[in-house]
């Protein structure tokens, strides 16, 4: 195995996210799976968020990753994917779901998302965060189509939570997360990033997509309470966190200028320690 696909390796690169307080409390061998899927979000993420590299090569290095996906499903060397295989062959991950992500990533590299009708961005968010969701809830042992379920509610619910809370380092890069059909009715017009996440009414357009995340956080939540079968501690540290996060920045609100709202260390340790010994 590479040096930089090793278990050590692959955790390393984790380390910094929030997502690892609740990887690292699973059993080894989920928490193994855990880190070489985050590992291939960031690979693919980094491509996509490469300001440096032209499109056509951004395109060219997704479809290199696609093509991986597709040798290691068909047996083949499998390249770079060689750092999902043991998690592929262990929990029976899906390959729609691993091309679903790429899918993502590459409406980022195609054009800048900006300002797109809310169906679209519900497809974007299918694919970079509840599609990770259905990844991940193999390896936390759920049965599938309850699984299926938790992710497509609390993948939203989180993806709509980054996009309220980094509208302004999108806007730097010239992208735009929020739905067309919002901005309209907050009569944003549709100039550039910078004008439009920075337009006096900008609050009004992002409360609509805080009241989608809130629905999201309730149906996951309302599956949770149900206790499915699997290792869900860290669906519900997502949850128990980012929440709150999002309540926090509605009650600051969006006009400019904004102070991003963080997340920090210790709350995730203890809420993951509380989840763990009341779980």
């Amino acid at each position: 195995m590479n040096a930089k696909n090793t278990p050590a390796s692959l955790q390393s690169q984790v380390s910094g996210s929030s997502f690892y307080a609740g990887m690292r409390v699973l059993p080894r061998p989920e928490r193994e799976a855990m880190y070489a899927v985050y590992a291939f979000c960031r690979a693919v993420d980094d491509i996509a968020d490469d300001q440096q590299g032209d499109r056509a090569s951004r395109a060219v290095a997704l479809e290199q990753w696609r093509s991986d996906i597709a040798a290691l499903y068909a047996g083949r060397e499998p390249g770079q994917a060689v750092i999902v295989a043991e998690a592929v062959r262990r929990f029976d991950l899906q390959q729609d779901d691993f091309l679903a992500v790429i899918d993502g990533m590459a409406m980022d590299v195609e054009a800048d998302v900006r300002w797109v009708p809310f169906e679209t961005l519900d497809l974007y968010c299918d694919r970079v965060a509840s599609a990770v969701g259905r990844l991940s809830v193999n390896i936390f042992g759920m049965e599938r189509e309850t699984g299926v379920k938790l992710s497509h509610h609390l993948g939203r619910a989180l993806q709509f939570t980054n996009i309220l809370r980094d509208i302004d380092e999108d806007a730097a890069i010239g992208r735009v997360y929020l739905a067309g059909e919002h901005l309209t009715a907050a009569d944003i017009p549709f100039t550039t990033p910078l004008q439009v996440v920075n337009h006096p009414r900008i609050d009004a357009a992002c409360r609509p997509l805080a009241t989608l995340a809130h629905g999201h956080y309730a149906e996951a939540n309302a599956i949770l309470a149900k206790r499915p079968r699997g290792h869900l501690i860290a669906p519900r540290l997502m949850a128990a966190v980012y929440a709150p996060m999002l309540t926090r920045m509605e009650q600051t609100g969006w006009t400019p200028p904004r102070t991003r709202i963080r997340t920090n260390k210790p709350t995730l340790i203890l809420t993951a320690l509380r989840l763990w010994m009341f779980r």
